[in-house]
Protein backbone atom coordinates (compact mmCIF):
# COMPACT_ATOMS: atom_id res chain seq x y z
CA UNK A 1 0.00 0.00 0.00
CA UNK A 2 1.31 3.24 -1.19
CA UNK A 3 1.71 6.31 1.65
CA UNK A 4 -0.56 8.19 0.11
CA UNK A 5 -3.42 5.41 0.18
CA UNK A 6 -2.35 5.03 3.76
CA UNK A 7 -3.30 8.55 4.28
CA UNK A 8 -6.64 8.76 2.61
CA UNK A 9 -7.49 5.64 4.03
CA UNK A 10 -6.40 7.21 7.16
CA UNK A 11 -8.12 10.73 7.03
CA UNK A 12 -11.15 8.15 5.42
CA UNK A 13 -11.59 6.57 8.85
CA UNK A 14 -10.98 9.43 11.14
CA UNK A 15 -13.63 10.95 9.41
CA UNK A 16 -16.04 8.20 9.26
CA UNK A 17 -14.99 7.74 13.53
CA UNK A 18 -16.01 11.80 14.03
CA UNK A 19 -19.20 11.66 12.34
CA UNK A 20 -20.36 8.14 14.43
CA UNK A 21 -19.47 9.59 17.64
CA UNK A 22 -21.23 12.93 17.05
CA UNK A 23 -23.82 11.06 15.88
CA UNK A 24 -24.35 8.96 18.41
CA UNK A 25 -23.93 11.93 20.86
CA UNK A 26 -26.18 13.95 20.06
CA UNK A 27 -29.11 11.14 20.03
CA UNK A 28 -28.81 10.56 23.62
CA UNK A 29 -28.71 8.01 26.09
CA UNK A 30 -31.47 5.61 24.33
CA UNK A 31 -29.36 5.46 21.11
CA UNK A 32 -26.48 4.97 23.07
CA UNK A 33 -27.71 1.71 24.33
CA UNK A 34 -29.12 0.31 20.82
CA UNK A 35 -25.48 1.53 19.75
CA UNK A 36 -23.77 -0.05 21.92
CA UNK A 37 -26.04 -3.60 21.67
CA UNK A 38 -24.63 -3.61 17.87
CA UNK A 39 -21.64 -5.81 17.06
CA UNK A 40 -18.51 -4.37 15.39
CA UNK A 41 -17.74 -5.10 11.91
CA UNK A 42 -13.89 -5.17 11.09
CA UNK A 43 -13.46 -6.02 6.72
CA UNK A 44 -10.25 -6.28 5.05
CA UNK A 45 -10.18 -5.23 1.40
CA UNK A 46 -9.84 -8.67 0.29
CA UNK A 47 -13.20 -9.59 2.17
CA UNK A 48 -15.57 -6.61 0.32
CA UNK A 49 -18.17 -8.36 -1.13
CA UNK A 50 -18.42 -6.37 -4.16
CA UNK A 51 -22.17 -6.88 -6.23
CA UNK A 52 -23.64 -5.31 -9.34
CA UNK A 53 -25.72 -2.09 -8.33
CA UNK A 54 -29.46 -2.84 -9.70
CA UNK A 55 -30.32 -0.46 -12.20
CA UNK A 56 -26.69 0.20 -13.32
CA UNK A 57 -24.56 -0.84 -16.41
CA UNK A 58 -22.68 -3.68 -15.53
CA UNK A 59 -19.16 -2.27 -14.72
CA UNK A 60 -20.47 -0.37 -11.50
CA UNK A 61 -19.76 -2.18 -8.56
CA UNK A 62 -20.92 -1.53 -4.84
CA UNK A 63 -20.14 -2.80 -1.25
CA UNK A 64 -23.05 -1.91 1.60
CA UNK A 65 -21.14 -1.12 4.49
CA UNK A 66 -24.19 0.41 6.28
CA UNK A 67 -28.12 -0.11 6.12
CA UNK A 68 -29.92 -0.44 3.05
CA UNK A 69 -29.32 1.64 0.21
CA UNK A 70 -32.63 0.68 -1.71
CA UNK A 71 -34.66 1.78 1.02
CA UNK A 72 -32.77 4.75 2.85
CA UNK A 73 -30.12 6.38 4.16
CA UNK A 74 -26.56 4.31 3.87
CA UNK A 75 -23.64 4.34 3.12
CA UNK A 76 -21.05 2.38 0.78
CA UNK A 77 -18.16 2.04 -1.91
CA UNK A 78 -18.70 1.92 -5.24
CA UNK A 79 -16.43 0.91 -7.88
CA UNK A 80 -16.43 1.96 -11.58
CA UNK A 81 -14.44 0.20 -14.55
CA UNK A 82 -11.75 2.58 -16.38
CA UNK A 83 -13.69 4.39 -19.15
CA UNK A 84 -17.11 4.48 -17.48
CA UNK A 85 -19.20 7.56 -18.40
CA UNK A 86 -22.96 7.47 -16.82
CA UNK A 87 -24.72 10.37 -18.96
CA UNK A 88 -26.45 13.48 -17.42
CA UNK A 89 -28.82 12.34 -14.26
CA UNK A 90 -29.55 13.36 -11.03
CA UNK A 91 -30.31 11.15 -7.71
CA UNK A 92 -33.51 11.56 -5.11
CA UNK A 93 -30.80 12.07 -2.18
CA UNK A 94 -28.12 14.28 -1.54
CA UNK A 95 -24.54 11.89 -2.09
CA UNK A 96 -21.34 12.80 -0.18
CA UNK A 97 -18.58 10.90 -1.72
CA UNK A 98 -15.02 10.58 -0.93
CA UNK A 99 -12.66 9.49 -3.88
CA UNK A 100 -10.10 6.63 -2.82
CA UNK A 101 -8.58 6.16 -5.78
CA UNK A 102 -9.03 6.49 -9.62
CA UNK A 103 -10.27 9.76 -10.74
CA UNK A 104 -13.91 10.57 -11.33
CA UNK A 105 -14.43 13.07 -13.92
CA UNK A 106 -17.55 15.22 -12.50
CA UNK A 107 -19.54 18.03 -14.69
CA UNK A 108 -22.74 19.61 -14.34
CA UNK A 109 -25.63 20.47 -16.52
CA UNK A 110 -23.87 22.73 -19.49
CA UNK A 111 -20.72 22.86 -16.74
CA UNK A 112 -16.60 22.40 -17.22
CA UNK A 113 -15.33 18.84 -16.27
CA UNK A 114 -13.81 18.55 -13.30
CA UNK A 115 -11.17 16.11 -12.47
CA UNK A 116 -11.36 14.23 -8.98
CA UNK A 117 -7.98 12.46 -8.01
CA UNK A 118 -8.04 10.20 -4.78
CA UNK A 119 -8.49 12.57 -1.90
CA UNK A 120 -11.10 14.39 -3.35
CA UNK A 121 -14.64 15.25 -1.96
CA UNK A 122 -17.89 15.87 -4.03
CA UNK A 123 -21.56 16.89 -2.22
CA UNK A 124 -24.28 16.50 -5.16
CA UNK A 125 -27.49 17.86 -3.66
CA UNK A 126 -30.65 15.43 -4.80
CA UNK A 127 -31.96 16.51 -8.60
CA UNK A 128 -28.72 18.13 -9.20
CA UNK A 129 -28.14 17.65 -13.01
CA UNK A 130 -24.42 16.44 -13.76
CA UNK A 131 -22.56 13.52 -15.50
CA UNK A 132 -20.47 11.08 -13.79
CA UNK A 133 -17.13 9.63 -15.70
CA UNK A 134 -14.33 7.19 -14.75
CA UNK A 135 -10.49 8.43 -16.19
CA UNK A 136 -9.49 5.71 -18.64
CA UNK A 137 -5.99 5.41 -16.73
CA UNK A 138 -7.49 2.90 -13.64
CA UNK A 139 -10.74 1.90 -11.96
CA UNK A 140 -12.83 4.46 -9.77
CA UNK A 141 -13.36 3.78 -5.89
CA UNK A 142 -15.27 6.02 -4.15
CA UNK A 143 -16.75 6.21 -0.65
CA UNK A 144 -20.47 7.13 -0.62
CA UNK A 145 -23.00 8.46 2.50
CA UNK A 146 -26.49 9.29 1.12
CA UNK A 147 -29.59 10.68 3.15
CA UNK A 148 -32.24 8.21 1.28
CA UNK A 149 -32.28 5.31 -1.14
CA UNK A 150 -29.67 5.61 -3.94
CA UNK A 151 -31.12 5.66 -7.41
CA UNK A 152 -30.02 6.78 -10.81
CA UNK A 153 -32.95 9.16 -12.54
CA UNK A 154 -31.60 9.79 -16.62
CA UNK A 155 -32.32 13.21 -17.73
CA UNK A 156 -33.51 13.58 -20.96
CA UNK A 157 -32.32 15.66 -23.22
CA UNK A 158 -33.98 19.03 -23.64
CA UNK A 159 -34.88 18.53 -28.12
CA UNK A 160 -34.88 22.22 -29.84
CA UNK A 161 -37.87 23.89 -30.94
CA UNK A 162 -40.00 22.41 -33.41
CA UNK A 163 -38.23 18.87 -33.41
CA UNK A 164 -40.21 15.44 -32.05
Amino acid sequence: MTGQWRRIVSITATMLFVVAVAASGAQGPKAAKKAAAKKPVVWTADELQWVHVSGTPPDVKSVTLWDDPAKGPHGALHKFEPGFSAPLHTHSSDVRAIVISGTIIHSPEGGPEKRLPAGSYLFEPSTYKHVTKCDTGSECVFFVEANGKFDVKPVEEKKPAGMK
